[in-house]
């Protein structure tokens, strides 16, 4: 088979296995656990965070501090754990810039493990592969379970690379997570995670429009709840979405901003492939108010204010400032650069 075109093909991916020392950038609300479990499962840590005190906490662990991500460029294995594309570009650029002028042992691996663009990704891979002499590759290794799956080393982790370089990387992400699958080359981690949030997104708002529904017109939600989740309707969504929906209770354990960039993802991903995803359309318009109305950085959940926000005002429900909103404040999911 011709690789010419392939820029990952040169990368010598089955010459060694992948010492057990990795660079971390990002070190937020999922990237700290993530970093730390790799420090729990014996591997050397060293890492990069805006935020110098996240870095603090880190060194106290054990793990060790990069002045900068450039000075991350001798490790076999980088991993970027930051809120979108653009800021992993704008991290590594540094990083590329001391493999132009030196490039990095043949082999090394940069793991990108936010929800990033498929197309984006790939783009990505290209400019790393050119500013490393081939001597570099991008994995995309989106992860779906929440800070809970973080701190617990539970993640589902979705790879997108060539076999061999899933391969070695695998030690690497079993640290990290339970359910760890190769889903094809790289994008397919990010498509993978885009249909995820496709599922999350869509059934989280079907929830709450439940929810509303129900005590507009005088039910219980939480009763409502109980007895969906002993039929068809149960899913892990209700279970761990379901109590905030029925409570408001809308304090960020994850940014539902996110929600919106990631639905956007599979609308670009179903043009590409001539598919049509009517619920993603109408969940990207539905995050897209929610973000208008103010909401973004709660959690999740909030979707079902919106929905309040969106429905006649004449039924006497409130739809000011939402219930416990606000009553905690955290960083972001991933901390940016």
């Amino acid at each position: 088979m011709n690789n010419d075109n392939n820029p990952q093909a040169s990368i010598p991916a089955k010459s060694t296995v992948i010492p057990r020392s990795a660079g971390f950038v990002g070190l937020g609300l999922m990237g700290a656990p993530m970093a730390a479990n790799l420090l729990k499962a014996g591997w050397s840590v060293t890492a990069w965070n805006r935020s110098t005190a996240a870095v603090d906490d880190f060194v106290r662990l054990g793990g060790s501090r990069a002045g900068s991500v450039a000075a991350l460029r001798d490790e076999p294995v980088i991993i970027f754990m930051l809120p979108d594309l653009s800021f992993i570009e704008e991290a590594a650029a540094g990083l590329l810039d001391e493999w132009r002028l030196r490039p990095p042992r043949p082999g090394t691996l940069v793991v990108v493990m936010s929800s990033v663009s498929p197309v984006g990704v790939r783009a990505f891979g290209v400019a790393v592969a050119a500013a490393s002499g081939g001597n570099a590759a991008v994995v995309d290794a989106p992860v779906s379970g929440g800070t809970e799956g973080a701190e617990r080393g539970t993640l589902a982790i979705m790879a997108g690379a060539p076999a061999e370089h899933f391969e070695r990387l695998l030690p690497v992400l079993e640290a990290m997570g339970t359910m760890v699958r190769r889903l094809g080359e790289l994008g397919s981690g990010s498509l993978a995670k885009a249909c995820n949030q496709l599922i999350v997104g869509t059934t989280t708002a079907a929830l709450a429009e439940a929810a509303e529904l129900a005590e507009r017109s005088g039910m219980d939600v939480e009763s409502l709840f109980e007895v969906l989740s002993g039929g068809l309707a149960a899913s892990r969504v209700l279970e761990f979405v379901g109590p905030r929906l029925a409570t408001k209770d809308y304090a960020p354990t994850g940014p539902a901003k996110f929600m919106h960039k990631d639905l956007s993802f599979v609308r670009a991903s179903a043009a590409a492939a001539g598919a049509s995803v009517p619920m993603a359309t109408a969940a990207v318009a539905l995050y897209g108010e929610l973000k208008d109305q103010g909401l973004g950085d709660l959690d999740l959940a909030v979707v079902r204010q919106t929905i309040a926000n969106l429905s006649s005002s004449d039924s006497g429900a409130d739809t000011g400032a939402p219930a416990r909103a606000g009553t905690r404040t955290t960083e972001t999911v991933e901390e940016t650069p």
